[in-house]
């Protein structure tokens, strides 16, 4: 049985992400926890000065949240009927996204975070928004990145771009195989460096080892030579029409150049293509 954690601020975007979990792990045993965090700095103005007014200001915020989520879980039942794989609990919280986040997975032993992400129109112009990026980088919990125009559809692809830095543990890229077990997918690796290189001793050690890691299951090597990363994983995404883009938070040569840039106008698999980041 999997553990999902789905935070949620109630926003379109959010169900969106709560969606794709959905249908994601249709067919997969899971307990579902919907976490909503009321966060202190954003209840407490100016206009509020003593603290049993701000006590009392979180009680309210608290359960508005409590019963936004109760609505919440009706709605997915009502949208997603008669799956008896799926249980859902609510949860709130206050203050520290990231902490609280922390908390709960510690918790309830989460194995996946899904959350949603806007993408660039509201967010300066940046790749991956704040709340997103600090998941994905200050939290150790593999995380499914949901963009706002992603839809779910059948997993036929998962590239899976990396530059040969592999973890020291390979189980790390153990959703990897969940998927390619479950969807029936194809992996596509894919090594982009900026100039025509071959690989050294260490980065051919590497794609070895995946190669007898993947022995198993439909996988093939990619090799693109362009001085922008980001350009290469459009034209990769674009091509091969892929469903899914896997990577290892550690691969930081890869994963900021991806994630991590402004050159929103001519990227677009950042609003389409989810992610999965897996971490240590």
């Amino acid at each position: 049985m999997k553990t999902i954690l789905l935070p949620t601020d109630f926003s379109d975007n959010s169900w969106n992400a709560i969606e794709y979990a959905l249908n994601f792990y249709k067919d997969s045993t899971c307990n579902f926890y919907l976490l909503h965090i009321n966060r202190l700095s954003s209840i407490v103005t100016d206009d509020y000065y003593y603290a049993h007014t701000q006590e009392v200001l979180v009680d309210v915020k608290v359960e508005k949240a409590k019963e936004q989520l109760k609505a919440l879980v009706k709605k997915i039942v009502k949208k997603f009927p008669n799956n008896k794989n799926h249980k859902f609990c609510t949860l709130t919280d206050n203050g520290s996204f990231i902490e609280s986040l922390r908390k709960h997975i510690e918790e309830k032993k989460v194995d996946v975070i899904v959350m949603g992400t806007k993408g660039a129109s509201g967010l300066s112009k940046f790749i991956i928004g704040s709340n997103t990026g600090d998941v994905i980088t200050k939290v150790k919990c593999t995380t499914l990145v949901v963009p706002e125009n992603a839809k779910f559809k059948k997993i036929e692809e998962v590239a899976f771009p990396t530059d040969f830095s592999l973890p020291k543990n390979l189980h790390v890229l153990q959703p990897i195989v969940d998927i390619l077990n479950k969807k029936k997918s194809s992996l596509r690796v894919l090594n982009i460096s900026k100039k025509d290189s071959i690989l050294n001793p260490q980065q051919q050690k590497s794609k070895e080892l995946l190669e007898d890691y993947f022995y198993n299951y439909t996988h093939s090597f990619h090799f693109l030579t362009n001085k922008k990363v980001e350009d290469a994983v459009q034209c990769f995404v674009k091509s091969r029409d892929i469903d899914l883009i896997a990577m290892v938070a550690k691969n930081l040569n890869y994963f900021q150049q991806i994630l991590f840039h402004n050159k929103v106008e001519e990227i677009s698999y950042h609003t389409d293509i989810p992610f999965l980041v897996l971490h240590e």
